[in-house]
């Protein structure tokens, strides 16, 4: 997968400026890509060479002009084409999973640090979540909303999004607590 097919992804909710992406960006797509708005202003401007996205200028007064993206029929047929083709499978780089691999040998303290940081970051992107996930469900239990909901795709990355990081969360308690354990002096 690039950037390309979750910005694809991103503009079915709609024209949207590289602003208004690059925050849409972190409330949806970040719970599986991640992306600098640096990244997604280069790569929209490489999609509008390649005829994927069209972008129009709106005029505004006491700012600068904008750029309002969408799809255009070539990006919706890549998109298409992308679906149809089978996934590579996932890979985990972590950094902080290095660390803990090494925690014997290296600070206990500055991992423990990096887990409750990461045990922290998980927490409240569970919160950013629920709050998300509420406002797509807008008072409706989850089936009705499923079966009738214009598009089901944003929520259920979302609610994949929840499961990863309340397992995130609950992998760093158990970490934390065995890498205590082990601290303690015997007795």
């Amino acid at each position: 997968m690039s950037l390309r097919h979750a910005v694809m992804a991103a503009l079915l909710e709609g024209e949207a400026s590289g602003y208004d992406l690059a925050k849409g960006f972190d409330a949806s797509v970040a719970n599986f890509w991640m992306a600098t708005p640096q990244q997604l202003y280069r790569e929209l401007d490489r999609m509008q060479v390649e005829g994927l996205v069209r972008a129009r200028v709106v005029q505004q007064e006491r700012r600068p002009n904008k750029r309002l993206f969408s799809l255009t029929e070539t990006g919706r047929r890549v998109l298409r084409e992308f679906t149809a083709a089978p996934p590579r499978p996932g890979a985990i780089r972590d950094e902080l999973m290095v660390k803990v691999q090494a925690v014997d040998a290296g600070e206990t303290g500055a991992v423990r640090a990096a887990i409750e940081e990461r045990m922290a970051w998980a927490e409240a992107k569970i919160a950013r979540f629920e709050r998300l996930r509420a406002r797509l469900l807008d008072g409706r239990e989850e089936e009705e909303f499923l079966a009738h909901a214009e598009r089901i795709g944003p929520y259920l990355t979302l609610t994949r999004g929840l499961a990863f990081e309340r397992e995130n969360a609950q992998w760093c308690r158990w970490a934390m607590a065995v890498l205590e354990r082990r601290s303690a002096p015997a007795t």
